[in-house]
C-alpha cells in the first residue's frame, strides 16, 4: 500500500476489495481503517472504521492476510492505513460507480449504455410544453435528459447565472399557473418510468447572480472589501478603469492615439501609455505595501532609549519582518521591532550611537519601501499587458467579437467588482472604500485564471489575480466566499445545502459545473448531502485541467462518475490510433483476466460528446459535412455518450447559454413546420440509429474497442465482444474542412476486416442543398440519406468484397466508392462459419478452468477423445518428475535431450521449455493488455510455439505425452480462429493448464504445503523446480533389494534404468551433467525442498544414491554420475549426516532408513569405482564408517591430480586432510592451497597473481562444520541408546594399538570447549584468547579455529547462525543473542548475508568473474565469498534468531518474529516479479542483482522454506 490519494481507483457495485500489505509492512503492525460505512450504518466522510484482518489458511501469515470491504453503496470513499504507532502512513480514495434505474420495473441502465442530451432549460418554454419537446430525444434514441439550471436567472440570462437557488424559474408557468419544483418533479419521474430517460442537472457551487436578492442581504458571502481588505488595491484599479472607460468612450484621449474604435497596434501602444500615466502612476497602490519610514524610525529609536542591549553591528544583513495590516490600508504596514533591535543594536546607549543605529535602520526601511514599489510595478505591467491583450482579443483580433467601439454597454475591460450605488466621481468612491456598511457590497465577480491552477481560488490572499487584471471575468455574477467549514459562513453553507437537497430529490444525476473552480472541500460536503438521499447520484463534470493528477485529486474526492470529453478534441488530434482512452473499453483481443487481480489505477469514466455545452458553434468551427460521422465517432465508443439539442438539427448557429431566447421546437412524425421536427430533420434518423446501436453494443458485451486511422479524414472504429466474438465496424470519413471549399480525394484505400461481414447495419451519406437561411432552427439545406440492415450487395459505398487470405486468416477485404466526407458504413462482422465453430467449441473446453468462458461455447458433435476428461484427470497421472518436465526445465537441460527454449523473434529466449517459461512473460503481458508484446505478434504470425508446447511434451510419451496430446488437441482449435485472437486463447489455455498442473503438484506435497501461503506454495514448486531426471546427470545405481525405486524403460539402451530424481545446484549454471549434482547444495537443500514437501520416497534415494559414493569418509562435492567425482570438500559429508537425522525425525518411521542397503562404489579406500553389482551394506554402517574415518584421520590426494582435474588449483591443494582434535572433539582440515568448505573460489586470475590461491581456505575448525559434527554425534547418541544404531564408539589406531572414544565422550568434549574456543569475550584479558591483538569485534563467534593464516579466525562471518541452528545446545543463549544482532547489523542484506564484515579490509560486495586485472581482491571473481550477498544463509540466520528469540522471551519473540515476516516479504516480492520464478544464488552488495548468480539457487529456496517451516 503506498500514498495513492491522487490516483484513480473505480469499482462498480458488488465488487470485493481486498487490502493486502506490501513487503515494506510485511512483520509490521498495521491496520486499515475506512469511512465506507458498515453495514445498516449512514455514510460520514469524518468517521473512519477499522477493518478486520482475514487469514484464509487459518495462520496469521502476513504473506495472504487481506482486508475487505463488499462495496455495495456508490460514493467515493478514503482509506488510509496505520503502521506501529505511525498514523496515516499512506491511504487513498475509492470510487464506486452509482447503477441507474429505469422503467416501471426499475431496470439497470449500464452507465456505457448511456445517451445523453443537453437541454438549455431557458430555451424549454412552459412546463407543460416539456414532454412535446423532450419527445425530440426520447424519438431519436436519447435515455438521458441533461437539463441547465432550472432556477430562476439573473438579468444577464446567462444559463449558469442564478438569482436564486430554491426558486424555479418563473418563466417556466404560463400566465394564470404557477408551477413548483413537485410539479418538476413529477415529470422527471414521468420521463424516467414511461420513456425509460434519467434526468440529471446542473449544480453550479462557486458564484450566484449580480441580481441575487441574498448576496445583498448577506454579504457576508462573497468577498467584499471587508472580509477581503487585500482586495482594496484591485477594486481601486476596477473603479479606475471603469472611470477611464468612460473617457475614452467620450474621446478625452483620441489626440493621445486611444480613441473609442481602436484600430491597429499604434492604438495599442498608445492605449499602454494612458493606462500607466493616467491610472498606475496616480493611484500610487504601491503604498498598500509600504511602511511609514518616518513613523517607524520614531517608534525604533523610542524602543532603543527605553533600554535595549549592546550587540551586533548595525551594519547586519538579516532581513527585517515587515507586519501585514489587516485593513490593507496605504502606509498601514508596520515592522516588527523585535526582528528590528535584534538586527540593528547600537555599541553603546550614547546618543550618537542611537542615532547611528536609527540612520541605518532608516536607511533599511527605505530599501525595503524601494522593493515594494518595485513589486508593485511589476504587478501593473503584468494588469496593462492583460487589458491591452483582452482589448485586442475583443476589438481587433478575428477570432474575438469584434465589439466595435467603446462605449457604456461595451466598456473598454470587464468589471471586476460589483457597484451596488449611483455614478459618482472616483474621489467620492474612494471614501467609500473606507465606509464598512457600504465597502461590504463592493463584491468580486467570478472568473478563471488561463494556464492557472485552478485548485488554487484567485480570489484568496495568496493571488493577485484581481490585482494583476489576470481574470476572464463573469461580470453578471458574483464569486461566494465559503471559508474553511459551515460556520465561517453560516448563510451561505445552509442556503447551498437546501439547494443540493431539492436538486438531489428531483434528479437522478448532477454535473458539476465549473467544477475545478469549485472549493473541493464545498463541492464534497454538499456531494455528501445529495447522496444521502440518492445514493446512486450520477455525478458529472466537465475538465478544464490537462494534469491528469488533479484531475483525478477532483474525481477521487467528489466521486465524479464521469468526466465529459469533446469529440472536437478528437478531431484535433486526428490520428485516433489506438485505443484511446476516452473511448473505453479493453483493446480488441483483450486477454481474459482472473477473478482476483490487483486493482490498478484507471482513468475516469468518460462522457463522450459530439459537441459539449461549453464549445463554440460546430458549424462555425467546421463543416456540416463532420456531424454524421462525428456522432458515429462518439457512439462507437464504449462508455456514455452525449450531444447537445440542436446539434442533430444542424442548427447553423447554435444555441448560445448566453443570450438566446429561442423556444426548441417539437416532435411531429407527421408534419413539418418551423417550429417542429421529425426524423427527416438534419441528422435525427442517423442519430436514432447510432443510439440504438449505442446502446445495443454495451448491453451486449461489446467492450473491446480499436480505433484506426485508415486515410486522411477516414476513421475506423471496431467495437468487438469477447464471448460471442462478434464485431461492429464503423468506418467513417470525417470533414475537418469544409469539401465544398477544400479538395479531397474520392479513393479511400481498401479495408481488411477479419471475419465475415453479416449486414450492413447502417450507411448514410451527408448531401447539402447549399441555402442560406439563417433561421434558429433545422434547416432542409442538408439531408441524411440513410439505409439500415442492408445486405452488403446492395450498399452504394462497397464497390467490391472478395474473401482473401492474409497473415494466416481470412479477410474480407473492402473496396470502396464515392467515399466522400460525410459518409458513414457499419458492419456487423462474425468470424467465418470454421473459425465460429472453432470458437466455440474452444470456450466449451475451457469451461472447465473458468464459467466466464460459458457464454459463446458450444458443444461439438465430434471432440476428440484426449478432450473427454476434465484436464485435472490427466494431470493426476503425472508424477511430481513429470511435473519437472511439463513446467520448467532451462536451455541447458532442455538441450540434453536435443531441444531447446523457444526462442521469440526480437525478443528472448524464454526461460524454461515448460509453462513456466511462458506464464512468467505473459504474467508481464495479461494485466496491461500489452498486445504488441513481440510474443503476442510471434502468435499472431504463426503456429510455431503452439507446436513447440505440444511437440515438446509428445516426444516424451507416457502421461507426459498425454498432456501433449491435450494441448496439441486445444491448438487444433486455435489454429483455425482469427489471429488476432490467438495471443488471448493461447493465454487462457496455457493459464488454465498451469492452475491445474499446480493443484496437482501440491496434492503430492505435504500439509505444510498445501495448507501453506502464497509464499510457501512458490517455494515449495522450487522442488518440482530443481528436481528431474536426467540421462547426464543420473544417480549412482540404488541397490536393487531396496523397494520402491522409480524405473523406466531406456530409450538409449532399451532396457529397464532406474530414474531417481537429481537436485540442480542452481539454474541455468549448475544443472546439467557434471556441475548439476553437487553434495554440499544438495544436502543442505534436502531438508527444505524434499523433507518439508512430503517427497519423503526421493529423500531417501538421493541420501542412499550419495551413501554409496561415501570414500575417505568422504562424500563428493562433485557427483558426476558417481564415476567422475571429487572428494575436494570437507562439509558435504557433514551436511549429508546432517539430512539423515532430519529424515529419521522428520518422516514417519524415517529411522527405517538406517537399515536400507546402500550399494558401495568404492568398498575401499583403495578400490577405484565398482559396477554396479558391488556389495550392499546398511547405511549405518556407511555413517560408522564415515564417523570412523574422522576420527581416525583422513588424508589423501585426488585421483587424476593435476591440471586435467583442475587447471586452477596449486598441486598441495590436490591434497586432501581432516580429521578430528583429540582435545576439543573438534572436526578440522584442509590447507592454505586448498578449500573445503563452500566457501570454495579458487583464484583463476595470472594478472593479479592470485591464480591457484583460494580466496577463503577456511582451513583449520571451520565453526558450522564443528556444528554440523557436535550434531551429529549428539544425534547418534540418542540413536544408540533407543537402539536404533549398533556403535557406541568409534576407534582410534594408535601406536599399535586400538583405543576407543565413545560417542558421548566425543558429544561432551565438543560441548566444553566450543564457546571457550569459538566466542571471542568482550573481556580484552580472556585467558582462552591466544591472539587478542586480531580481534577487531567482540561479542561474536569465530568463522574458524587454527586456519593457517591466522587472522582468519577472526572474520565475521554468516557461519556460526548454522552451528546455532542445527546444535543450539553449544551456545549461551545472551552471548547467542548478541552476536545474532552484531550480524544482522553487519551482515544482513535486502535478500543475503554478506560473506564478509564489510569493515573488513579486504571486503568487496560486487562479484564480477569477468573482470580480469591486476586487482588481487577482485579478479576473476576472486570476492565470490568476501562480501557479495548470499542468500541461503539467511535461512539459518533467521532460523536461530527465531530459536534464540523464543528463549529471551514472549517480547522479544514477537519482535523477531515481525522481523522475519518483514525480511521473508523481500523474497516474496523477489519470487513475485522473477521471470525465473526462484531465488538467487547471490546479490551484490544491498541487493542489487548480480550477473554471475545462478537465478534460481536450490539451497535459497530450502532454507527460506525452512524459515516459513519454524514459523
Amino acid at each position: 500500500m503506498e500514498r495513492l490519494e491522487r490516483a484513480l481507483f473505480r469499482l462498480e457495485q458488488g465488487f470485493e476489495l481486498q487490502f493486502r500489505l506490501g513487503p515494506t509492512l510485511q512483520g509490521t503492525e498495521v491496520q486499515v481503517y475506512t469511512n465506507y460505512p458498515a453495514k445498516g450504518h449512514k455514510f460520514d466522510r469524518l468517521k473512519f472504521r477499522p477493518l478486520d484482518w482475514v487469514y484464509p489458511n487459518g495462520r496469521e501469515d502476513d504473506c495472504d492476510k487481506y482486508c475487505r470491504l463488499d462495496l455495495m453503496v456508490a460514493g467515493s470513499y478514503q482509506y488510509y492505513f496505520s503502521c506501529g504507532d505511525k498514523e496515516k502512513v499512506g491511504g487513498g480514495y475509492i470510487i464506486v460507480d452509482p447503477v441507474l434505474r429505469v422503467g416501471a420495473n426499475d431496470v439497470i441502465l449500464p452507465l456505457d449504455c448511456i445517451c445523453s442530451q443537453t437541454y438549455l432549460a431557458k430555451c424549454l418554454g412552459p412546463l407543460d410544453k416539456w414532454l412535446d419537446r423532450v419527445r425530440v430525444a426520447k424519438e431519436t434514441g436519447y435515455n438521458m435528459i441533461h437539463f441547465t439550471p432550472l432556477q430562476k436567472l439573473g438579468v444577464s440570462g446567462f444559463c449558469y447565472s442564478m438569482a436564486d437557488q430554491l426558486e424555479l424559474n418563473p418563466d417556466f408557468s404560463p400566465e394564470g399557473k404557477h408551477y413548483t419544483w413537485g410539479d418538476v418533479g413529477n415529470l422527471v419521474e414521468t420521463l424516467r418510468k414511461d420513456w425509460n430517460m434519467v434526468c440529471i442537472s446542473d449544480v453550479v457551487y462557486n458564484h450566484t447572480a449580480v441580481s441575487s436578492g441574498w448576496i445583498h442581504l448577506h454579504p457576508e458571502c462573497g468577498y467584499n472589501l471587508v472580509n477581503s481588505p487585500h482586495l482594496k488595491p484591485a477594486w481601486l484599479l476596477d473603479r479606475a478603469l471603469w472611470h477611464l472607460s468612460f473617457e475614452v468612450a467620450d474621446g478625452k484621449f483620441s489626440e493621445q492615439g486611444v480613441p473609442a474604435l481602436f484600430q491597429d497596434e499604434w492604438n495599442m501602444n498608445a492605449l499602454r501609455g494612458v493606462l500607466w500615466h493616467q491610472v498606475f502612476s496616480r493611484l500610487r497602490l504601491w503604498e498598500f505595501l509600504q511602511v511609514r519610514v518616518d513613523e517607524a524610525v520614531e517608534q525604533f529609536r523610542q524602543r532603543l532609549q527605553a533600554g535595549s542591549g549592546v550587540g551586533s553591528s548595525p551594519e547586519c544583513k538579516k532581513q527585517l519582518k515587515v507586519v501585514q495590516d489587516p485593513q490593507h490600508r496605504r502606509f498601514g504596514n508596520t515592522v516588527d521591532m523585535n526582528s528590528a533591535l535584534d538586527i540593528f543594536t547600537p555599541h553603546s546607549m550614547s546618543p550618537s550611537d542611537i542615532q547611528e543605529c536609527c540612520i541605518c535602520f532608516k536607511k533599511r526601511l527605505e530599501e525595503l519601501n524601494s522593493g515594494l514599489y518595485n513589486e508593485m510595478n511589476h504587478h501593473a505591467e503584468q494588469a496593462i499587458s492583460c487589458i491591452v491583450g483582452n482589448v485586442v482579443y475583443e476589438r481587433l483580433s478575428d477570432q474575438g467579437p469584434k465589439l466595435g467601439p467603446v462605449t457604456r454597454k461595451y466598456p473598454l475591460c470587464s468589471r471586476y467588482f460589483s457597484f451596488p450605488f449611483k455614478e459618482m466621481t472616483f474621489d467620492e468612491e474612494m471614501q467609500l472604500m473606507e465606509q464598512r456598511e457600504k465597502a461590504c457590497h463592493f463584491l468580486a465577480h467570478d472568473g478563471f485564471v488561463k494556464g492557472n491552477d485552478l485548485l488554487r481560488n484567485c480570489a484568496e490572499p495568496r493571488s493577485e489575480a484581481y490585482l494583476r487584471r489576470e481574470l476572464v471575468c463573469q461580470a453578471d455574477t458574483i464569486k461566494l466566499r465559503y471559508g474553511e467549514k459551515p460556520e465561517d459562513c453560516p448563510y451561505l453553507w445552509a442556503h447551498m445545502k437546501t439547494y443540493t437537497e431539492m436538486t438531489a430529490k428531483v434528479f437522478s444525476g448532477v454535473c458539476l459545473v465549473n467544477c475545478l473552480s469549485t472549493p473541493l472541500h464545498v463541492a464534497e460536503h454538499m456531494l455528501d448531502q445529495a447522496r444521502s438521499l440518492r445514493p446512486d447520484l450520477y455525478v458529472v463534470a466537465e475538465p478544464m485541467i490537462s494534469s491528469e493528477e488533479l484531475q483525478n485529486v477532483c474525481v477521487t474526492r467528489l466521486g465524479i462518475t464521469s468526466l465529459i470529453r469533446d469529440a472536437m478534441g478528437a478531431a484535433e488530434r486526428q490520428k485516433e490510433e489506438g485505443s484511446l482512452s476516452w473511448f473505453g473499453g479493453e483493446p480488441v483481443g483483450a486477454f481474459f483476466q482472473p477473478s482476483l487481480q490487483p486493482l490498478i489505477p484507471a482513468v475516469t469514466h468518460t462522457m463522450f460528446m459530439d459537441v459539449s455545452p461549453n464549445n463554440h458553434s460546430p458549424i462555425q468551427m467546421c463543416s456540416v459535412y463532420d456531424f454524421l460521422p462525428r456522432s458515429t465517432l462518439v457512439s462507437m465508443a464504449c462508455c456514455s455518450t452525449g450531444s447537445i439539442r440542436g446539434y442533430d438539427e444542424l442548427l447553423p448557429c447554435q444555441i448560445s447559454a448566453v443570450r438566446e431566447d429561442h423556444q426548441y421546437t417539437c416532435w411531429n412524425s407527421e408534419a413539418r413546420t418551423r417550429d417542429q421536427v421529425n426524423l427527416q430533420t438534419g441528422i435525427l434518423a442517423g442519430k436514432l440509429a447510432l443510439n440504438r446501436l449505442h446502446q445495443e453494443l454495451a448491453a451486449e458485451g461489446f467492450t473491446q474497442v480499436y480505433v484506426e486511422q485508415l486515410d486522411e479524414g477516414v476513421v475506423a472504429v471496431t467495437r468487438h465482444c469477447p464471448s460471442s466474438h462478434q464485431s461492429m465496424v464503423a468506418v467513417l470519413r470525417r470533414a475537418i474542412k469544409n469539401p465544398e471549399t477544400q479538395r479531397h480525394t474520392e479513393d479511400v484505400s481498401p479495408m481488411f476486416i477479419p471475419g465475415h461481414i453479416q449486414e450492413v447495419v447502417l450507411e448514410a451519406v451527408t448531401n447539402s442543398n447549399k441555402k442560406e437561411d439563417k433561421n434558429i432552427n433545422g434547416l432542409p439545406e442538408c439531408t441524411v440519406e440513410i439505409q439500415e440492415h442492408i445486405q452488403l450487395k446492395d450498399s452504394k459505398m462497397v464497390k467490391k468484397a472478395d474473401m482473401v487470405s492474409k497473415h494466416n486468416s481470412v479477410y474480407q477485404e473492402i473496396m470502396f466508392e464515392k467515399f466522400t466526407p460525410g459518409c458513414v458504413v457499419i458492419f456487423r462482422v462474425t468470424p467465418e462459419p470454421r473459425s465460429q465453430e472453432q470458437l466455440g467449441a474452444l470456450r466449451h473446453h475451457l469451461i472447465q478452468f473458468s464459467s466466464q468462458y460459458q457464454t459463446g461455447s458450444l458443444a461439438e458433435h465430434s471432440t476428440p477423445s484426449i478432450l473427454t476428461a476434465p484436464l485435472r484427470i490427466i494431470m493426476s497421472k503425472l508424477t511430481l518428475a513429470d511435473m519437472n518436465m511439463l513446467l520448467y526445465r532451462c536451455d541447458a537441460e532442455e538441450r540434453e535431450d536435443g531441444g531447446g527454449c523457444y526462442n521469440i523473434p526480437s525478443w528472448l529466449p524464454l526461460n524454461y521449455g515448460g509453462l513456466q517459461g511462458l506464464m512468467s512473460v505473459m504474467a508481464e503481458i495479461r494485466p496491461k493488455n500489452y498486445l504488441g508484446h513481440p510474443l503476442c505478434d510471434n502468435l499472431r504470425q504463426g503456429d510455431w510455439l503452439m507446436d513447440y508446447v505440444s511437440e515438446r511434451l509428445l516426444a516424451k510419451g507416457g502421461a507426459v505425452g498425454e498432456v501433449g496430446q491435450w494441448f496439441q488437441a486445444m491448438f487444433g482449435y486455435l489454429k483455425n480462429i482469427p489471429r488476432y485472437l490467438v495471443p488471448c486463447y493461447f493465454d487462457s489455455i496455457i493459464q488454465g493448464a498451469y492452475t491445474c498442473a499446480l493443484e496437482a503438484a501440491f496434492k503430492y506435497m505435504s500439509s505444510f504445503v498445501q495448507n501453506g501461503s502464497s509464499l510457501v506454495k512458490q517455494l515449495a514448486l522450487g522442488s518440482v523446480q530443481m528436481c528431474g531426471v536426467g540421462h547426464s546427470w543420473a544417480l549412482p545405481t540404488l541397490s536393487p533389494h531396496l523397494k520402491d525405486v522409480p524405473c523406466h524403460l531406456s530409450e538409449v539402451t532399451n532396457q529397464v534404468e532406474q530414474c531417481c530424481v537429481a537436485l540442480a545446484a542452481g539454474l541455468p549454471h549448475f544443472c546439467t551433467g557434471v556441475l548439476r549434482c553437487w553434495g554440499r547444495d544438495t544436502f543442505i537443500s534436502l531438508r527444505g525442498l524434499l523433507l518439508l514437501t512430503g517427497r519423503h520416497l526421493e529423500a531417501r534415494n538421493i541420501i542412499l544414491a550419495f551413501a554409496g559414493t561415501l570414500h575417505h569418509g568422504l562424500i563428493p562435492s562433485l557427483l558426476g554420475q558417481g564415476s567422475s567425482v571429487r572428494y575436494n570438500c570437507r562439509d558435504a559429508v557433514w551436511w549429508w549426516l546432517q539430512s539423515i537425522q532430519e529424515y529419521c525425525t522428520l518422516v514417519p518411521n524415517g529411522v527405517s532408513i538406517l537399515k536400507c542397503p546402500v550399494r558401495r562404489m568404492y568398498p575401499t579406500d583403495v578400490s577405484g569405482p565398482q559396477p554396479t553389482e558391488a556389495w550392499d551394506q546398511p547405511l549405518y554402517d556407511v555413517i560408522q564408517e564415515a564417523m570412523q574415518s574422522h576420527m581416525q584421520g583422513i588424508s589423501f590426494r585426488e585421483s587424476n591430480a593435476g591440471p586435467q582435474l583442475d587447471s586452477n588449483m596449486n598441486d598441495e591443494g590436490f591434497n586432501v586432510e581432516a580429521g578430528v582434535d583429540q582435545t576439543t572433539g573438534f572436526t578440522y582440515g584442509g590447507n592454505r592451497f586448498n578449500c573445503g568448505t563452500w566457501m570454495n573460489k579458487m583464484g583463476e586470475s595470472e594478472k593479479a597473481h592470485n591464480k591457484g590461491i583460494p580466496a577463503t581456505p577456511r582451513d583449520g575448525s571451520a565453526v558450522e562444520i564443528v556444528g554440523l559434527c557436535k550434531s551429529t554425534v549428539r544425534w547418534i547418541v540418542k540413536l544408540h541408546n533407543d537402539g536404533h544404531f549398533p556403535y557406541a564408539a568409534v576407534n582410534i589406531p594408535r601406536e599399535g594399538q586400538t583405543y576407543s572414544v565413545s560417542y558421548v565422550e566425543w558429544d561432551l568434549k565438543i560441548q566444553e570447549n566450543f564457546e571457550k574456543k569459538f566466542y571471542i569475550s568482550h573481556d580484552p584479558q580472556d585467558p582462552e584468547e591466544k591472539q587478542p591483538e586480531l580481534v577487531h569485534k567482540r561479542g561474536i563467534y569465530k568463522d574458524s579455529l587454527g586456519a593457517s593464516s591466522p587472522w582468519c579466525d577472526y572474520q565475521l562471518r554468516p557461519n556460526f547462525p548454522i552451528a546455532m541452528m542445527v546444535a543450539p545446545e553449544l551456545f549461551t543463549v545472551e552471548k547467542a543473542w548478541e552476536a545474532l544482532g552484531v550480524a544482522e547489523k553487519k551482515l544482513l542484506g535486502p535478500l543475503g548475508m554478506k560473506t564478509l564484515d564489510p569493515d573488513d579490509m579486504v571486503y568487496c560486495g560486487v562479484y564480477d568473474n569477468n573482470l580480469d586485472n591486476d586487482n588481487f581482491n577482485r579478479a576473476k571473481g576472486f570476492n565470490y565469498h568476501q562480501g557479495p550477498e548470499w542468500l541461503w544463509p539467511v535461512g539459518y540466520f533467521l532460523r536461530a534468531k527465531l530459536y534464540f528469540a523464543k528463549k529471551m522471551g514472549k517480547q522479544t519473540y514477537d519482535e523477531t518474529v515481525n522481523l522475519v515476516k518483514n525480511i521473508l516479504s523481500r523474497h516474496a516480492v523477489h519470487l513475485e516479479r522473477s521471470l525465473w520464478k526462484g531465488l538467487p544464488e547471490l546479490t551484490n552488495e544491498n541487493g542489487q542483482h548480480c550477473l554471475f548468480s545462478c537465478e534460481c539457487q536450490t539451497s535459497s529456496m530450502a532454507t527460506i522454506l525452512e524459515v516459513l517451516y519454524d514459523l
